[in-house]
Protein backbone atom coordinates (compact mmCIF):
# COMPACT_ATOMS: atom_id res chain seq x y z
CA UNK A 1 0.00 0.00 0.00
CA UNK A 2 1.72 3.37 -0.93
CA UNK A 3 -0.06 5.38 2.06
CA UNK A 4 -0.71 3.61 5.31
CA UNK A 5 -2.69 6.68 6.57
CA UNK A 6 -4.47 7.64 3.24
CA UNK A 7 -5.22 4.66 1.23
CA UNK A 8 -6.44 4.77 -2.45
CA UNK A 9 -9.53 2.56 -2.64
CA UNK A 10 -12.05 1.75 -5.45
CA UNK A 11 -15.50 -0.17 -4.49
CA UNK A 12 -16.80 -2.62 -7.35
CA UNK A 13 -21.09 -2.44 -7.05
CA UNK A 14 -22.18 -2.20 -10.53
CA UNK A 15 -25.73 -3.00 -10.09
CA UNK A 16 -28.68 -2.95 -8.75
CA UNK A 17 -30.14 -0.04 -7.31
CA UNK A 18 -30.93 -1.11 -4.39
CA UNK A 19 -27.93 -3.36 -3.95
CA UNK A 20 -26.24 0.22 -4.35
CA UNK A 21 -27.92 1.59 -2.15
CA UNK A 22 -27.79 -0.63 0.42
CA UNK A 23 -23.72 -0.21 -0.33
CA UNK A 24 -23.81 3.04 1.17
CA UNK A 25 -23.23 2.71 4.64
CA UNK A 26 -20.24 0.65 3.33
CA UNK A 27 -19.14 3.49 1.84
CA UNK A 28 -19.38 6.31 4.75
CA UNK A 29 -17.57 3.64 7.08
CA UNK A 30 -14.99 3.29 5.04
CA UNK A 31 -14.95 7.48 4.72
CA UNK A 32 -15.30 7.74 8.71
CA UNK A 33 -11.59 5.68 8.96
CA UNK A 34 -10.23 6.97 6.22
CA UNK A 35 -11.03 11.02 6.06
CA UNK A 36 -8.58 11.50 3.92
CA UNK A 37 -8.42 8.85 1.52
CA UNK A 38 -9.21 8.90 -2.39
CA UNK A 39 -12.69 6.80 -2.74
CA UNK A 40 -13.79 6.05 -6.03
CA UNK A 41 -16.75 3.90 -7.23
CA UNK A 42 -17.44 1.53 -10.36
CA UNK A 43 -21.30 1.18 -10.98
CA UNK A 44 -23.48 0.88 -14.21
CA UNK A 45 -25.45 4.44 -15.02
CA UNK A 46 -28.86 3.33 -13.26
CA UNK A 47 -27.04 3.51 -9.87
CA UNK A 48 -24.99 6.48 -11.18
CA UNK A 49 -27.51 8.74 -10.88
CA UNK A 50 -28.49 7.99 -7.48
CA UNK A 51 -24.82 8.74 -6.14
CA UNK A 52 -23.78 11.10 -7.74
CA UNK A 53 -22.54 13.70 -5.93
CA UNK A 54 -22.33 11.48 -2.57
CA UNK A 55 -20.45 13.19 0.26
CA UNK A 56 -18.29 10.59 0.49
CA UNK A 57 -16.72 9.60 -2.80
CA UNK A 58 -14.42 11.19 -4.70
CA UNK A 59 -15.11 9.83 -7.80
CA UNK A 60 -17.89 8.12 -9.67
CA UNK A 61 -16.87 6.26 -12.59
CA UNK A 62 -19.88 4.54 -15.04
CA UNK A 63 -19.80 1.87 -17.30
CA UNK A 64 -22.87 0.70 -19.51
CA UNK A 65 -24.52 -2.57 -18.82
CA UNK A 66 -22.81 -4.77 -21.26
CA UNK A 67 -19.30 -3.41 -20.69
CA UNK A 68 -17.62 -6.62 -20.27
CA UNK A 69 -18.60 -7.38 -23.67
CA UNK A 70 -16.79 -5.00 -25.68
CA UNK A 71 -12.82 -5.14 -25.45
CA UNK A 72 -12.77 -1.92 -26.01
CA UNK A 73 -14.86 -0.71 -22.85
CA UNK A 74 -12.50 -3.29 -21.19
CA UNK A 75 -9.39 -1.41 -22.27
CA UNK A 76 -10.99 1.98 -21.11
CA UNK A 77 -12.23 0.61 -17.97
CA UNK A 78 -8.57 -0.37 -17.18
CA UNK A 79 -6.76 2.71 -18.48
CA UNK A 80 -8.78 4.55 -16.39
CA UNK A 81 -8.36 2.52 -13.12
CA UNK A 82 -5.04 2.25 -13.33
CA UNK A 83 -4.47 5.84 -13.60
CA UNK A 84 -6.19 6.24 -10.56
CA UNK A 85 -3.43 3.81 -8.25
CA UNK A 86 -6.10 2.22 -6.08
CA UNK A 87 -4.23 0.31 -3.49
CA UNK A 88 -7.37 -1.36 -2.12
CA UNK A 89 -10.27 -2.57 -4.21
CA UNK A 90 -13.21 -3.82 -2.67
CA UNK A 91 -16.10 -6.44 -4.30
CA UNK A 92 -19.22 -6.36 -2.57
CA UNK A 93 -21.06 -7.52 -5.54
CA UNK A 94 -19.78 -10.82 -5.21
CA UNK A 95 -19.88 -11.91 -9.10
CA UNK A 96 -17.55 -12.34 -11.58
CA UNK A 97 -18.00 -8.98 -13.67
CA UNK A 98 -17.92 -6.78 -10.30
CA UNK A 99 -14.47 -8.78 -9.41
CA UNK A 100 -13.15 -8.03 -12.66
CA UNK A 101 -13.16 -4.84 -12.26
CA UNK A 102 -11.02 -5.27 -8.91
CA UNK A 103 -8.57 -6.87 -10.87
CA UNK A 104 -8.32 -4.35 -13.49
CA UNK A 105 -7.46 -1.89 -10.92
CA UNK A 106 -4.48 -3.52 -10.74
CA UNK A 107 -5.24 -2.49 -6.68
CA UNK A 108 -2.66 -4.98 -4.53
CA UNK A 109 -5.60 -6.03 -2.00
CA UNK A 110 -8.67 -7.42 -3.66
CA UNK A 111 -10.97 -8.35 -0.80
CA UNK A 112 -14.04 -9.53 -1.66
CA UNK A 113 -16.67 -12.31 -0.07
CA UNK A 114 -15.85 -15.85 0.42
CA UNK A 115 -18.50 -18.61 -0.83
CA UNK A 116 -22.08 -18.68 -0.94
CA UNK A 117 -21.78 -14.74 -1.06
CA UNK A 118 -19.04 -14.58 -3.26
CA UNK A 119 -20.40 -16.11 -6.17
CA UNK A 120 -19.61 -17.50 -9.92
CA UNK A 121 -15.64 -16.37 -10.44
CA UNK A 122 -15.49 -13.90 -8.21
CA UNK A 123 -13.86 -16.19 -5.38
CA UNK A 124 -10.46 -16.08 -8.20
CA UNK A 125 -10.08 -12.66 -8.69
CA UNK A 126 -10.35 -11.52 -5.52
CA UNK A 127 -7.56 -11.85 -3.19
CA UNK A 128 -9.09 -11.93 0.20
CA UNK A 129 -12.06 -13.81 1.25
CA UNK A 130 -13.92 -12.60 3.73
CA UNK A 131 -16.63 -14.98 5.38
CA UNK A 132 -19.47 -13.11 6.57
CA UNK A 133 -21.62 -14.07 10.35
CA UNK A 134 -24.43 -11.99 9.64
CA UNK A 135 -27.47 -11.70 7.53
CA UNK A 136 -28.43 -8.32 6.00
CA UNK A 137 -26.49 -7.48 3.09
CA UNK A 138 -25.69 -4.13 4.84
CA UNK A 139 -23.99 -6.03 8.11
CA UNK A 140 -22.53 -8.68 5.72
CA UNK A 141 -21.24 -5.81 3.71
CA UNK A 142 -19.42 -3.87 6.37
CA UNK A 143 -17.63 -6.96 7.08
CA UNK A 144 -15.81 -7.10 4.13
CA UNK A 145 -13.91 -4.31 5.51
CA UNK A 146 -12.35 -6.00 8.82
CA UNK A 147 -9.08 -6.57 6.40
CA UNK A 148 -8.77 -2.79 6.18
CA UNK A 149 -9.29 -3.02 10.69
CA UNK A 150 -12.54 -1.70 10.80
CA UNK A 151 -14.56 -3.56 13.30
CA UNK A 152 -17.30 -1.54 13.76
CA UNK A 153 -19.18 1.13 11.76
CA UNK A 154 -22.54 3.14 12.60
CA UNK A 155 -24.75 2.90 10.00
CA UNK A 156 -25.36 5.65 7.26
CA UNK A 157 -26.88 6.43 4.25
CA UNK A 158 -25.92 9.94 3.42
CA UNK A 159 -27.44 9.56 0.05
CA UNK A 160 -27.10 13.08 -2.02
CA UNK A 161 -29.39 15.98 -1.39
CA UNK A 162 -29.84 18.84 -3.91
CA UNK A 163 -31.27 22.00 -3.60
CA UNK A 164 -32.67 22.16 -7.45
CA UNK A 165 -34.33 18.67 -6.84
CA UNK A 166 -36.03 19.88 -3.48
CA UNK A 167 -37.42 22.82 -5.14
CA UNK A 168 -38.68 20.76 -8.10
CA UNK A 169 -40.40 18.38 -5.74
CA UNK A 170 -41.69 21.21 -3.70
CA UNK A 171 -43.42 21.91 -6.99
CA UNK A 172 -44.56 18.48 -7.46
CA UNK A 173 -45.92 17.86 -4.43
CA UNK A 174 -48.26 21.21 -4.58
CA UNK A 175 -49.16 20.52 -8.04
CA UNK A 176 -50.55 16.91 -6.39
CA UNK A 177 -52.34 18.66 -3.91
CA UNK A 178 -50.35 16.35 -1.19
CA UNK A 179 -49.97 19.88 1.29
CA UNK A 180 -50.48 17.17 4.13
CA UNK A 181 -48.84 13.69 5.15
CA UNK A 182 -48.92 11.24 2.35
CA UNK A 183 -48.13 7.13 2.33
CA UNK A 184 -46.15 6.57 -1.08
CA UNK A 185 -46.48 3.30 -2.96
CA UNK A 186 -44.46 1.59 -5.86
CA UNK A 187 -45.88 -0.78 -7.69
CA UNK A 188 -43.10 -2.09 -9.65
CA UNK A 189 -40.04 -4.64 -8.70
CA UNK A 190 -36.67 -5.57 -10.59
CA UNK A 191 -38.33 -8.84 -10.89
CA UNK A 192 -41.65 -10.22 -11.85
CA UNK A 193 -41.82 -13.05 -8.99
CA UNK A 194 -41.44 -9.84 -6.32
CA UNK A 195 -44.83 -7.85 -7.57
CA UNK A 196 -47.87 -7.67 -5.47
CA UNK A 197 -51.43 -6.96 -7.20
CA UNK A 198 -52.33 -3.62 -8.01
CA UNK A 199 -55.95 -3.97 -6.73
CA UNK A 200 -54.55 -5.12 -3.83
CA UNK A 201 -52.61 -1.68 -3.48
CA UNK A 202 -55.27 -0.02 -4.37
CA UNK A 203 -57.63 -1.69 -1.74
CA UNK A 204 -54.57 -0.60 0.91
CA UNK A 205 -54.97 3.30 0.15
CA UNK A 206 -58.58 2.90 0.14
CA UNK A 207 -58.44 1.80 3.41
CA UNK A 208 -56.26 3.73 5.00
CA UNK A 209 -57.31 7.22 3.34
CA UNK A 210 -60.75 5.95 4.72
CA UNK A 211 -59.42 5.35 8.35
CA UNK A 212 -57.04 7.73 8.64
CA UNK A 213 -57.59 10.42 6.12
CA UNK A 214 -53.89 9.57 4.31
CA UNK A 215 -53.52 10.10 0.72
CA UNK A 216 -51.56 8.02 -1.29
CA UNK A 217 -48.88 8.93 -3.42
CA UNK A 218 -48.38 6.08 -6.91
CA UNK A 219 -44.91 6.34 -7.73
CA UNK A 220 -43.64 4.79 -11.10
CA UNK A 221 -41.08 4.34 -13.80
CA UNK A 222 -41.62 3.54 -17.18
CA UNK A 223 -44.68 2.58 -19.47
CA UNK A 224 -45.44 -0.68 -17.70
CA UNK A 225 -45.25 0.66 -14.03
CA UNK A 226 -47.33 3.62 -14.89
CA UNK A 227 -50.35 1.11 -16.16
CA UNK A 228 -50.09 -0.34 -13.23
CA UNK A 229 -49.79 2.51 -10.96
CA UNK A 230 -53.23 4.20 -12.74
CA UNK A 231 -54.61 0.50 -11.65
CA UNK A 232 -54.24 1.06 -8.29
CA UNK A 233 -55.46 4.76 -8.30
CA UNK A 234 -58.68 3.22 -10.23
CA UNK A 235 -59.10 1.26 -7.47
CA UNK A 236 -58.29 3.43 -4.86
CA UNK A 237 -61.78 4.98 -4.36
CA UNK A 238 -60.08 8.40 -4.75
CA UNK A 239 -57.44 8.07 -2.34
CA UNK A 240 -54.55 8.08 -4.32
CA UNK A 241 -52.79 10.46 -6.60
CA UNK A 242 -50.86 9.47 -9.71
CA UNK A 243 -47.46 10.98 -9.66
CA UNK A 244 -45.65 12.29 -12.55
CA UNK A 245 -42.59 11.01 -13.92
CA UNK A 246 -39.50 11.74 -11.36
CA UNK A 247 -35.83 10.80 -11.72
CA UNK A 248 -34.01 8.88 -9.63
CA UNK A 249 -32.71 12.13 -7.16
CA UNK A 250 -36.78 13.23 -7.12
CA UNK A 251 -37.83 10.07 -6.23
CA UNK A 252 -35.65 9.60 -3.78
CA UNK A 253 -36.52 13.74 -2.36
CA UNK A 254 -40.70 12.67 -2.63
CA UNK A 255 -39.86 9.44 -0.35
CA UNK A 256 -37.97 11.33 2.15
CA UNK A 257 -41.17 13.41 2.61
CA UNK A 258 -43.46 10.78 2.73
CA UNK A 259 -45.03 9.43 6.01
CA UNK A 260 -44.47 6.16 5.09
CA UNK A 261 -43.37 3.69 1.99
CA UNK A 262 -45.38 0.54 0.96
CA UNK A 263 -43.94 -1.73 -1.99
CA UNK A 264 -42.03 -4.55 -2.60
CA UNK A 265 -37.86 -5.66 -2.03
CA UNK A 266 -36.92 -3.16 -4.64
CA UNK A 267 -34.85 -0.11 -4.88
CA UNK A 268 -37.50 2.49 -4.12
CA UNK A 269 -38.21 0.42 -1.20
CA UNK A 270 -34.12 1.06 -0.09
CA UNK A 271 -34.32 4.35 -0.89
CA UNK A 272 -37.47 4.94 1.24
CA UNK A 273 -35.41 3.50 4.22
CA UNK A 274 -32.46 5.29 3.42
CA UNK A 275 -33.83 8.23 3.80
CA UNK A 276 -35.48 7.52 6.97
CA UNK A 277 -38.94 6.61 6.39
CA UNK A 278 -40.41 4.08 7.56
CA UNK A 279 -41.91 0.77 5.45
CA UNK A 280 -43.71 -1.65 4.83
CA UNK A 281 -41.57 -4.42 2.62
CA UNK A 282 -43.43 -6.91 0.99
CA UNK A 283 -41.64 -10.08 0.81
CA UNK A 284 -41.59 -13.09 -1.44
CA UNK A 285 -38.26 -14.38 -3.61
CA UNK A 286 -36.68 -12.50 -1.24
CA UNK A 287 -35.82 -13.12 3.05
CA UNK A 288 -36.84 -10.10 4.56
CA UNK A 289 -33.84 -10.70 7.55
CA UNK A 290 -31.43 -10.73 4.20
CA UNK A 291 -32.50 -7.89 1.92
CA UNK A 292 -35.33 -5.89 3.62
CA UNK A 293 -35.79 -2.64 4.35
CA UNK A 294 -32.70 -1.91 7.28
CA UNK A 295 -33.15 -1.35 10.81
CA UNK A 296 -36.25 -2.26 13.68
CA UNK A 297 -37.74 0.88 11.88
CA UNK A 298 -39.55 -1.28 9.60
CA UNK A 299 -42.28 -3.46 9.22
CA UNK A 300 -41.89 -6.67 7.06
CA UNK A 301 -44.69 -8.58 5.75
CA UNK A 302 -43.46 -12.69 4.28
CA UNK A 303 -46.33 -15.29 4.44
CA UNK A 304 -43.96 -17.83 2.18
CA UNK A 305 -40.56 -17.88 1.26
CA UNK A 306 -40.10 -19.51 -2.44
CA UNK A 307 -36.67 -21.02 -2.25
CA UNK A 308 -34.34 -21.69 -4.86
CA UNK A 309 -30.89 -20.23 -6.79
CA UNK A 310 -31.18 -16.57 -7.70
CA UNK A 311 -32.05 -17.47 -11.16
CA UNK A 312 -34.69 -20.27 -9.92
CA UNK A 313 -36.26 -16.65 -7.89
CA UNK A 314 -35.86 -14.70 -10.47
CA UNK A 315 -37.61 -16.48 -13.03
CA UNK A 316 -40.31 -17.83 -10.60
CA UNK A 317 -44.13 -16.73 -10.14
CA UNK A 318 -45.02 -14.55 -7.93
CA UNK A 319 -47.52 -16.77 -6.18
CA UNK A 320 -45.48 -16.48 -2.99
CA UNK A 321 -46.10 -12.96 -2.94
CA UNK A 322 -50.05 -12.90 -3.44
CA UNK A 323 -50.08 -14.88 -0.21
CA UNK A 324 -49.68 -11.72 0.98
CA UNK A 325 -53.26 -10.18 1.86
CA UNK A 326 -54.51 -6.90 1.96
CA UNK A 327 -55.44 -6.83 5.94
CA UNK A 328 -51.84 -7.76 6.55
CA UNK A 329 -50.24 -4.80 5.02
CA UNK A 330 -52.54 -2.35 6.10
CA UNK A 331 -52.26 -3.91 10.05
CA UNK A 332 -48.20 -3.56 8.88
CA UNK A 333 -49.21 0.13 7.80
CA UNK A 334 -51.20 0.71 11.59
CA UNK A 335 -48.70 -0.63 13.72
CA UNK A 336 -46.48 1.89 11.91
CA UNK A 337 -48.76 4.78 12.58
CA UNK A 338 -49.67 3.40 16.30
CA UNK A 339 -45.28 3.00 17.08
CA UNK A 340 -45.05 6.64 15.73
CA UNK A 341 -48.16 7.90 18.05
CA UNK A 342 -46.31 6.28 21.05
CA UNK A 343 -43.22 8.13 20.07
CA UNK A 344 -45.00 11.27 20.21
CA UNK A 345 -46.47 10.59 23.42
CA UNK A 346 -42.82 9.84 24.43
CA UNK A 347 -41.47 13.03 23.40
CA UNK A 348 -44.02 14.79 24.63
CA UNK A 349 -44.22 13.61 28.78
Amino acid sequence: MSDQRAPRILISRLSAIGDCVLTTPMLCSIRAQFPESYIGWVTERGPAKLLEGHAALDELIVVSKGWLKSLAEIRRLRSKLRSNKFDIAIDPQGLTKSAIVSWLSGAERRIGFARPRGRELSRWFNGELVTPTTTHLVDAQLELLRPLGIEESVVRFDLPVMSAVESKVDTMINSAHLGCDFIAINPGAGWDSRLWSTYRYGRVARCLGERYQLPSFVLWSGARERDWAEEIVACSGGRAVLAPPTTLPELASVLRRARMFVGSDTGPLHIASAGGTPCVGLHGTTRSEASGAYGPQHIHIQIRYHDGTSRERRRASNDAMLEIDVDSVVAGCEELLQRERTEQRRSAA
